[in-house]
């Protein structure tokens, strides 16, 4: 199958990922090629050369616009609209059986679009305003959406989800994440140093709990960063730095304890998981799809309730190891996650002819 896979263009395609989407559509290209498939990444052009890149933009626009200069950017938003527009047009005339569509952006999305080239469309993120009313507007036969979680799900479609929409899970290579029988008694958190992901939460609690903390992530907001995160390291909590995937692998595997703190409508989190799979269970804020991911490989806190939080990292260590490896083999693979795309493919290829 010829597939033209679209990404988001914040940041490169490429380790060590910034967050979670940049690591779905580098595993989702990876996977796909594995399985045969004829792939073309249309990504920042400073994406991970062993792709077929067919640039969206020559960089990734974090490095031309700025962490200050995001929100409600005009010279972003036309940066941007201007490279997918010009990437949906070589798209339809690229004889692609089907797209893939990561990008958070409006025009993949619009009917005439996807009319062209069959369409499957994943949602990253709760509703917003500028997507939300576009996705309403975007059922056609040929384009399906997904959305990461049950609770990202209801987010989107209180009143009832179309049809044309259903719950596509992460998952990921339980080889790139190998299972450690036994920690350090020592716990660790993972992700986007940014208000929204609570890592000072992680601090406060870790050293409530008495539990040695290791931070590891790309500081995306320096002012947070150096106002609430910073200022709390020394002893036995400290930043080990933005890793690639399997020197965060070997880190995780040394730890006792994940601790999960998002302040938002957390629509999956691909970092439980990772460290589940290492044998890691999770001590979490009750947010978003925690729950639902988490399940008996870990225990939940009442958002923001760092007190909370720590009795939990103390709970959350006497779970054995096995049972979170045992639910990220059960749920989150990438074979799994890698057949249902292609069920999904299938299906729209079928649907619009």
């Amino acid at each position: 199958m010829r597939i033209a896979l679209l990404a988001h263009v914040r940041q490169r395609i490429a380790q060590p990922f910034m967050g979670g989407m940049e690591s779905h559509s580098w595993y989702l290209a990876d996977g796909l090629i594995a399985r045969g498939h004829d792939v073309v990444l249309f990504a920042a052009g400073d994406s991970d050369p062993r792709f077929t890149i067919d640039p969206v933009v020559a960089e990734h626009y974090e490095r031309t616009f700025p962490w200050a200069e995001h929100r409600g950017s005009a010279p972003l938003i036309a940066h941007l609209d201007a490279g997918y527009s010009a990437a949906c047009d070589r798209i339809a005339a690229g004889g692609f059986d089907v797209v893939h569509n990561n990008s958070l952006h409006r025009f993949p999305i619009e009917p005439r679009r996807t009319a062209q080239v069959p369409t499957v469309t994943s949602l990253h993120v709760p509703p917003y305003d500028a997507l939300h009313w576009f996705v309403k507007a975007s059922a056609t036969p040929g384009h399906h959406l997904t959305v990461t979680s049950g609770r990202q799900m209801a987010a989107w479609w209180p009143d009832g989800a179309p049809g044309r929409a259903s719950v596509l899970h992460n998952g990921i290579d339980l080889a790139a994440w190998p299972y450690v029988a036994s920690g350090d008694d020592s716990a660790v958190w993972c992700g986007r140093i940014t208000p929204n992901k609570g890592t000072h939460f992680a601090v406060e609690a870790a050293r409530m709990a008495g539990v040695p903390l290791t931070l590891f992530g790309q500081i995306e907001d320096p002012d947070y960063w150096a106002a609430q995160v910073e200022p709390l390291l020394g002893g036995d909590i400290r930043y080990g730095g933005h890793l690639d995937g399997a020197a965060l692998a070997a880190e995780m595997g040394r730890a006792s304890v994940f601790v999960f703190t998002p302040c938002w409508d957390e629509p999956f989190g691909l970092v439980a998981i990772e460290a589940m799979a290492c044998g890691l269970p999770v001590a979490a804020f009750d947010m978003g799809a925690a729950r639902e991911v988490i399940g008996e490989g870990g225990r939940f806190a009442p958002a923001n309730d760092v007190a909370a939080l720590a009795d939990t990292i103390r709970e959350a260590m006497a779970i054995p190891r096995h049972t979170a490896r045992r639910r990220v083999e059960c749920l989150f693979t990438r074979d799994r996650w890698l057949d249902a795309c292609e069920a999904l493919y299938a299906e729209v290829q079928a649907v619009a002819a």
